[in-house]
């Protein structure tokens, strides 16, 4: 009863995640920049506005490598019913199963026959990426069975709207069908941002494991202060690196009131060569770029008249249109009203009277940049007339008068104005329920163990 509940409360997480996604409808800016850059498959998205502004092959299919254990936390974290209690045997056949194999290990061969904690198990997946934790974990959840738990993993991505994913093993380990896009990546980490210890666990540098004496070391040099690529305003998430993936990174950093979640996939990398760690000096350059040059404005609101259109029989013969909704853009800073481009779509022939509750077409809204000469997409919105527009006699255009349609359609502004918080709202109703319902459930599953079998007539 506990673990159905508990994935009812994750199939309801997942639709809360992709819902929050679909109401976002801007386009996806790249501006102008000077950092030099080497991975292959670049996103960078604004965690305040939920906009990308940096995109470079990023719906191309390319290698995770370990990036992938993030998947695989996923699907870890939803099919164990309580983390904090459940212990682990490490089989020995599972670290043999890695031999020959270049695997980063967390030293799991050292507790072989014991049982480990759960959270120990994530911490040693997660920190120093042991592909024994990982196979450890998934054969754990799939009941000895680990492509079982590979089966979640596919329909966990499909759950999450990746259209381009696909996996065949919980480590990240090179396997031709192995793979994911950087926007795909992005989706399952925002997922794995919302569950619990994710991101306490995936921003730790050092971790000692119950019975340990030496600590697990982060491979995320850029979260780790004693190296030289450490990047003071990064947090988490997850390092990858195989000959045939590259170099590949997920990430993020706040600074200043700004938030940004970094993809990078396919950076140089050769085993047994000397290069740099070229997704450390990416995400560096990245974040430090964005958080200097970039902020999120208000382009345009609600009262803030968009365009101007011509209109028969009315009064002055034009009127001025706004926005339905505010219009908010990661842009450069410094930006004028010069890189502002609004391309009205309007019917023809609109003539008084007109009213100002009433939606008459829509504007697209574009930045255009000076450097590039690239005219790019912020948002398309719907307009209406910024104040009723009467006929050149004084006509006034119809009201609703009163009762039911007046309220209907205060209703509906209402709730698409308010429809993110409505769903999230229910959200937490919902999983407060559920937690309740899950307390009393492990209470009487409690009382029943403690009780000695004897029975009364």
């Amino acid at each position: 009863m506990k673990r159905k509940l508990l994935r009812a409360a994750a199939a309801l997480m997942t639709i809360l995640v992709i819902a929050g996604m679909s109401l976002y409808t801007a386009g996806a800016l790249t501006f102008s920049n000077d950092v030099e850059t080497y991975s292959e498959a670049i996103l960078l998205v604004s965690l305040d506005t939920g906009q990308p502004v940096i995109e470079q092959n990023a719906d191309k299919r390319m290698y995770p490598a370990s990036t992938t254990k993030i998947m695989t936390y996923i699907v870890a974290c939803e099919n164990v019913a309580d983390p904090e209690n459940t212990r682990v045997t490490v089989k020995q056949s599972i670290i043999d199963s890695l031999n020959d194999t270049g695997s980063s290990m967390a030293y799991l061969s050292d507790h072989v026959g014991e049982e480990v904690s759960f959270i120990d198990l994530l911490y040693s997946m997660m920190v120093p990426s042991g592909n024994d934790a990982a196979l450890t974990l998934a054969d754990y959840v799939g009941n000895g069975d680990i492509q079982a738990f590979v089966d979640k993993m596919n329909a966990k991505a499909k759950e999450l709207g990746c259209e381009n994913t696909h996996f065949t093993n919980p480590d990240g380990l090179h396997d031709d069908n192995h793979y994911t896009t950087a926007r795909d990546l992005l989706k399952i980490t925002q997922y794995a941002q919302k569950l619990p210890y994710f991101e306490e666990i995936s921003n730790t540098v050092t971790y000692t494991c119950e019975g340990d004496e030496d600590a697990l070391i982060t491979t995320n040099y850029l979260i780790d202060p004693n190296t030289e690529y450490y990047y003071s305003y990064a947090r988490g998430i997850k390092t990858g690196t195989t000959d045939e993936a590259g170099r590949c990174l997920v990430t993020t950093a706040s600074a200043d009131g700004q938030s940004y979640i970094l993809v990078l996939l396919g950076a140089p990398y050769e085993e047994g060569s000397e290069e740099e760690y070229y997704t450390f000096l990416d995400a560096a350059g990245l974040f430090r770029w964005c958080l200097t040059q970039l902020e999120p404005k208000i382009v345009f609101t609600t009262q803030s008249p968009i365009c101007e259109v011509t209109v028969s029989n009315a009064q002055g013969g034009k009127t001025a249109l706004v926005p339905e909704k505010s219009i908010t853009s990661v842009l450069p800073k410094g930006y004028t009203q010069q890189n502002i481009v609004v391309e009205p779509s309007v019917p023809a022939g609109l003539t008084a009277p007109l009213s100002k509750d009433e939606t008459i077409g829509s504007v697209s809204v574009y930045y255009y940049d000076t450097q590039s000469g690239e005219k790019q997409l912020i948002e398309k919105v719907k307009v209406r007339p910024a104040a009723d527009v009467l006929t050149v006699d004084g006509e006034k255009p119809e009201k609703a008068e009163s009762g039911e349609s007046s309220v209907n359609g205060s209703s509906k502004s209402f709730f698409e104005k308010y429809l993110l918080y409505i769903i999230i709202g229910g959200a937490v109703v919902l999983a407060v329920v559920i937690i309740i319902i899950c307390v009393v459930v492990a209470k009487k599953k409690k009382s029943s163990s403690n009780d000695d079998g004897r029975h009364f007539d």
